[in-house]
């Protein structure tokens, strides 16, 4: 699918199994990495989150209908200015900023132009062509790593479509991190503020974050611990209306995604 301004977009989307014999609407959750969802023949790694797995499983327990589940597949060795947001990267001091272009190979951040794709033409067409459920509560938003950092700007940048995120592992290093046990200032500044400046009322939305404590999820909870802190000063309410959880011992992959991925999909779908 041709974006403006983007690397070419490829999808992957899922429906449910009863789609086509009923006339029902559907809630709709956008995911990114969408190569890493559904078939292990497809993934980087040869592993996935069994995200149409999780959502029946979630379904059924809860006894509703499943989401339709629209995965954006990753750009490859464009992903990180993709997924990098623009209003964090335009908040980096000149050093900062140089170690982020390095990550994005000396090519312009385009994460503005995703997200704005995303909103303003993929979900558009997603709504003409299935049959979808389209106020802010029925539309999800959720990623990993770099994923959740993107999932976060979108929700913040759209508050009026995206009602519930899920930020899984998110990277809030940005860049490579350099100690398991603090944080660097500035990056740490950076999302304090975007937060501080954009999250407004929860108005009933729903933010979710976590973090394993192995591998490079390592490296997170000192930022996790800081963003949980100016969370709870901002009025919104732990466990119905943000929450953030830590599983002891997960790494940084898919398959301790997967693991989670029925937990986080019943806190952030409701």
């Amino acid at each position: 699918m041709a974006a403006l301004g983007l690397p070419d977009q490829r999808l992957t989307i899922w429906l449910p199994p009863d789609y086509d014999a009923g006339t029902g609407r559907f809630r709709v959750l956008y995911m990114h990495d969408a190569q890493n969802l559904f078939d292990p023949a497809l993934s980087n790694f040869n592993k996935v989150w069994a995200a149409d797995r999780a959502m029946l499983n979630h379904a059924d327990a809860h006894g509703e209908d499943p989401w339709i589940i629209i995965g954006i597949w990753s750009p490859g060795e464009d992903r990180y200015r993709q997924y990098m947001p623009r209003s964090a990267y335009d908040a980096a001091g000149p050093v900062l900023r140089a170690k982020m272009d390095q990550f994005g190979n000396g090519k312009p951040i385009v994460s503005r132009e995703y997200i704005d794709w995303i909103a303003g033409t993929l979900r558009p067409w997603v709504n003409r062509s299935f049959r979808t459920l389209t106020a802010r509560d029925d539309t999800a938003i959720v990623g990993s790593s770099m994923g959740g950092l993107i999932s976060l700007y979108a929700f913040l940048e759209y508050p009026a479509i995206f009602g519930r995120a899920g930020c899984v592992s998110t990277h809030w290093p940005a860049i490579a991190p350099q100690s398991v046990d603090a944080t660097d200032p500035e990056v740490l500044d950076i999302w304090q503020n975007l937060l501080t400046t954009q999250l407004g009322e929860t108005d009933g939305r729903r933010l979710w974050f976590d973090h394993g404590t192995a591998t490079l999820d390592a490296f997170y909870p000192p930022y996790q611990r800081a963003i949980d802190t100016l969370m709870q000063g901002s009025g919104w309410e732990r466990g119905s209306e943000w929450e953030s959880r830590v599983y002891p011992g997960a790494e940084h992959e898919e398959n301790a995604w997967a693991a989670r991925l029925p937990e986080i999909y019943d806190w952030v779908l409701g």
